[in-house]
């Protein structure tokens, strides 16, 4: 303790401090300097310290004209004492805004990437806007710049929510904020909402326009995420165009993640050609053979056309960092909009008052010649006190005392205005400024309706031209692995157990992509699933190997395998839906020995019929027979099998190639994200076979046969209806020609088979459009349509106005014209809503566990004597 006690009067003595020490309260101080004067703006204004300094230094400058960014870069360093680079870069952050600044010359382009030109070639004013909403000296709180010698505002008298429009984005020490930009119009129309009661969402836009997925928003809060894509439309099966990138990009970034992810060999592109002018347009040539679908999806899932974002809005408010959410800072900004509002009508009130009571002395002071009396005076207090004694019998009609200020003030009047001085001007004026004081005063009793009337006049002077950019719309999740291109090739080697795509010399399984799943099943029965690599060792005697597609149900394997345990034979149908990677599976019943005398993989669930061998010593009476893999049921990578029989088996040949055993594909159309799907969401079109289309319908007038790939995109603002095609049946149309201005109904089959190809059906005539159109028996419609200013409502079946026809034919005339829509009207006896089919796939039939027991001891028990059940399908899978 002495020790101790030395050191620190040690210290004392000599006035130091512990290093430790120093650091910890200096580290506090820069950090606390840094997120409150450089990185984090005020909740107050939106600005940080040096955009603050920009617009008051722009304010002091400003003369209606514009000037050179370099001077005001000049003027802003009375304010900001840290260098022109960074007052340089943050005008030319707020002009790219658009909003505050009002540009001329090169300010560069957000959308390219391209840098504005040097501060002395370009020029700035502030905008009218800026000028409406940020300024105002008697409402502003002043302090002293950082050398003393200037006023600076603390923050300005902001009346719009300035953080939420423009977006910030800033790391300070330990500490970043990012609160993404939202629309102009839809941050006015929520604050008028907001004094009105009711709820407020806000979502981003941005101005390099694309779409957003804002179902994770959560409102902007830390945890929140926004997924933004690019606008990709197909211009034709070889070219894709780029129309709008994602905020937060360039068109260089985009290109370049592009020609990466190329180069990488997950998209197969030919070249990519920036076309980018007034407007984006990025033109991607896809290599031969390369689906534009496929292509769409792999370039949000492997590029830069596709980035989420995740926002943490942190403003400064009370001195200190606070988390809030956009409606939260909207909720501030209206709060202080209105008690700013509410000042400057109290301001002016009180300066109204006062040019009453000025120009009511004025005019007592005129009219009654009290100006005659001060003649004789002799004295400066004298003439004081005869003017405030002429006013005498007025005062108790004023608001409040009279002072010797304004008694001085009357003295100033000069002679030429005394005697050009009109009564009834005079009169003239002080109504005019009774009844603005009136107005004031009934603004601040109703000072909400004047709040809403304030933003209505911000959105009505300034709104146009600012409408949404962004399209909010639902992302589908892309799986990388299905749009991936094959840009590797699978080899083996079957018997020392290697797969790979390094493996050259060996034999070449398929196509894949380097970010596959293999799927590998051994002679000894064990199944195994793996990433693709160069080279991995998975196990000697390979005798399959695939890609593992996750989850896929139409994928089945007919197995034949002798247990070790029992001798017996056996053989299996089974699926791999999920798996964990890298770890071993075994399909037989587990017995060291078991070994796979068969085996084949059907995409499709096929079963096919193969001849099995038994060996010459075998003491069964017929050793050669077939077996239908039809005839079991398909089950779990789990179960046992079924017993093919108990004596040794030489060898098993295939005989013939089967059909599928499962029934067709349930197919929905979500028409939120405008994509078919196995999940049960949106519409159900139907069970597809192999063979089946989907027939879409666009509202310019043509038809399209498509496929019912699940990477299909559909674009819903273009279609519609969507069905699946029945090639039997007719198409029943109601269209609008645009040259005759009549509204027709047509009947016609289907003669084309080219699939993915639009055909026009009706008139190509600006103004035509297709308002109806459906593939089916039914004929019979309920039109809605226009007869004068009402709207009417009227069946018809359509089979009754016009007969099947060509599909050149335009029809016959409609009975009603002025069609607004058509919808179909089924019969009772007919589904409203059609419903998917049970599924006749063998493996969703529930089994009896007792009666399959005692089948099976059963079984066991006369099998010796009951030669000919070999491979038939009485028999019962084994417990």
């Amino acid at each position: 303790m002495s020790e101790e006690n030395n050191i620190s009067q040690e210290e004392e003595l000599h006035g130091s401090t512990p290093v430790s020490g120093m650091y910890e309260n200096w580290f506090l101080d820069y950090a606390s300097y840094v997120i409150l004067e450089r990185a984090v703006p005020a909740v107050g204004d939106g600005f940080k310290p040096v955009q603050r300094r920009i617009l008051h230094a722009m304010k002091e400058m400003d003369d209606g004209r514009f000037n050179k960014v370099a001077n005001i870069i000049g003027s802003t360093m009375q304010y900001h004492p840290h260098g022109d680079a960074s007052i340089g870069d943050a005008i030319v952050n707020l002009g790219q805004k658009d909003l505050l600044i009002e540009t001329q010359g090169n300010w560069g382009d957000v959308r390219t990437g391209d840098s504005a030109a040097a501060s002395r070639y370009i020029e700035a004013r502030l905008s009218k806007f800026a000028l409406d909403v940020v300024y105002n000296p008697q409402t502003t709180e002043w302090q002293l710049s950082y050398d003393g010698r200037k006023k600076e505002p603390v923050t300005f008298p902001v009346k719009f929510p300035l953080l939420l429009a423009q977006g910030v984005e800033g790391i300070a020490v330990g500490l970043s904020t990012k609160v993404l930009p939202h629309n102009f119009c839809e941050i006015i129309e929520g604050a008028i909402n907001i004094l009105k009661g009711k709820k407020v969402k806000l979502y981003p836009d941005f101005l390099t326009g694309g779409k957003v997925d804002v179902s994770d928003y959560n409102d902007g809060k830390r945890g929140g995420k926004v997924r933004v894509r690019a606008v990709i439309e197909e211009l034709d099966s070889k070219t894709l165009v780029i129309k709008d990138i994602p905020y937060g990009t360039t068109t260089t970034s985009v290109i370049e993640s592009i020609i990466k992810a190329n180069d990488k060999g997950k998209i197969k592109i030919k070249k990519v050609i920036d076309n980018t002018a007034k407007d984006i347009e990025i033109q991607v040539q896809l290599a031969p053979n390369t689906s534009p679908d496929i292509t769409i999806d792999a370039l949000y899932a492997f590029t830069d056309c596709e980035v989420s974002i995740s926002p943490n809005a942190c403003i400064i408010k009370d001195d200190k960092p606070q988390f809030l959410g956009v409606s939260e800072i909207l909720h501030h900004s209206v709060e202080q909009t209105v008690d700013l509002l509410k000042q400057e009508l109290e301001i002016k009130k009180a300066e109204l008052m006062e040019k009453i009571l000025f120009s009511s002395l004025e005019k007592i002071f005129i009219e009654n010649r009290i100006y005659r009396d001060i003649e004789e005076c002799e004295t400066w207090e004298a003439v004081l006190e005869t003017i405030d004694k002429g006013l005498d019998p007025y005062k108790p009609d004023f608001y409040r005392e009279i002072t010797t200020d304004d008694i001085v003030r009357l003295t100033e009047i000069r002679i030429k205005r005394i005697s050009k001085f009109d009564a009834f001007k005079a009169d003239e004026l002080m109504r005019k400024l009774e009844e603005e004081l009136k107005e004031t005063e009934h603004n601040l009793a109703n000072l909400t309706e004047f709040a809403i009337a304030y933003y209505q006049k911000l959105l009505d002077k300034y709104g146009k031209g600012k409408e949404r950019k962004t399209e909010i719309a639902n992302f589908e999740t892309i799986a990388a692995t299905v749009v991936a291109a094959n840009n590797a090739k699978l080899y083996v080697n079957r018997e020392d157990g290697f797969i790979g795509y390094g493996i050259k010399k060996d034999e070449f399984v398929c196509d894949c992509s380097d970010i596959d799943d293999i799927i590998v099943f051994r002679r000894d029965g064990i199944c195994q699933v793996t990433r693709i690599q160069d080279k991995v060792f998975v196990g000697k005697n390979i005798i399959h190997v695939g890609v593992f597609n996750k989850g896929d149900e139409r994928m089945v394997y007919n197995m034949a395998y002798v247990d070790a345990k029992s001798g017996r034979s056996m053989v299996k149908r089974f699926q791999v839906l999920s798996v964990t990677r890298d770890r071993e599976y075994d399909l037989t019943k587990g017995a060291k020995g078991s070994k796979v005398l068969y085996f084949t993989a059907n995409p499709n669930g096929e079963a096919e019929t193969c001849t099995v061998y038994l060996t010459a010593s075998s003491k069964a009476r017929k050793k050669v027979f077939d077996f239908d893999f039809s005839e079991i049921e398909i089950k779990g990578r789990g179960a046992g099998g079924n017993i093919l029989t108990k004596y040794p088996v030489r060898k098993i040949q295939l005989k013939s190639a089967g059909v599928s055993t499962l029934g067709g594909v349930d197919i929905w159309y979500d028409e939120i994200v405008g994509r078919l799907n196995r999940d049960e969401r949106g519409t159900y079109l139907g069970n597809f076979n192999a063979e089946d289309q989907v027939i879409v319908f666009y509202k310019e007038g043509s038809y399209e046969l498509t496929s019912f790939e699940l990477t299909n995109r559909y674009e819903q603002n273009q279609i519609l209806s969507l069905t699946k095609f029945e090639a039997s049946k007719p198409i029943n149309a109601i269209h609008y020609d645009g040259e005759n201005k009549t509204y027709y109904v047509k009947r016609f089959m289907v003669e084309t088979t080219t699939a993915n190809k639009r055909f026009g059906f009706i008139s190509e005539a600006k103004g035509s459009k297709l308002i109806y159109a459906s593939n089916s028996d039914h004929t019979t419609v309920e039109v809605v349509y226009k007869d004068g200013r009402k709207k009417e409502t009227k069946e018809m079946d359509l089979a009754e106005v016009i007969d099947v026809k060509g599909w050149k034919a335009i029809g016959n005339k409609c009975p009603v014209q002025n069609v607004q829509e058509a919808s179909m009207v089924k019969s009772d006896s007919d589904e409203s809503d059609p419903e998917p089919k049970e599924s006749s796939d063998v493996s969703d039939k529930k089994i009896d566990i007792t009666s399959l027991k005692e089948s099976i001891k059963h079984e066991v028990e006369e099998e010796d004597n009951q030669m000919d059940l070999f491979g038939r399908g009485k028999k019962k899978e084994e417990d």
